[in-house]
């Protein structure tokens, strides 16, 4: 138990301190940072840093290639300038056309690339659904994944280096 109070401590902390830190430098682009993908993609990242959805790779390729599909589907279905689902207060039928095809090819094009990242799949939604549409909500988006993938994955880098606090009496030097 005392063992899983801890990893729960060490997710609180970290997780807290990434969003706050993406919170804190949206607010001083001007720009939206923190948006429903990031919570999944810290969880897999943080919780799962060994597992194969939190690999640079896979997390990186996982929402490149969401926003690939989304704003493919975008444009596929005339959705560039509509409202928002969130403005709207429901979805069109364009809209969830929309969304479901880029979560289906965002999942298939992961699975040809080998790069499975659950998470991607909600960017494809927020992106579809018109809440991070194309400027600055989806440049804060992105933004906000870009440096909550490279905090995590310096936070895992430093998780794994060896010790060096104990000194050279260990090696013997």
């Amino acid at each position: 138990m005392s063992r899983r109070w801890a990893a729960g401590r060490r997710l609180f902390l970290t997780s807290a301190a990434l969003l706050a830190a993406m919170g804190a430098i949206g607010q001083g682009a001007g720009w939206i940072m923190l948006t429903t993908t990031l919570g999944p993609t810290a969880y897999v990242l943080l919780a799962h840093p060994e597992s194969e959805a939190a690999r640079l790779r896979n997390s990186s390729l996982g929402h490149a290639a969401a926003t690939a599909c989304g704003l493919a589907c975008l444009a596929v279905f005339g959705l560039w300038q509509h409202p928002s689902v969130v403005e709207q207060k429901h979805d069109t039928w364009p809209q969830i056309g929309a969304q479901a095809l880029a979560v289906g090819l965002t999942l298939l094009l992961l699975e040809l690339l080998e790069a499975q990242h659950p998470p991607a799949a909600a960017t494809a939604l927020l992106i579809t659904s018109g809440i991070a549409r194309p400027g600055p909500p989806l440049y804060g988006m992105l933004t906000g994944l870009a440096l909550l993938i490279a905090g995590a994955a310096l936070i895992a880098w430093v998780g794994r280096r060896p010790d060096t606090a104990a000194g050279p009496e260990e090696g013997g030097g």
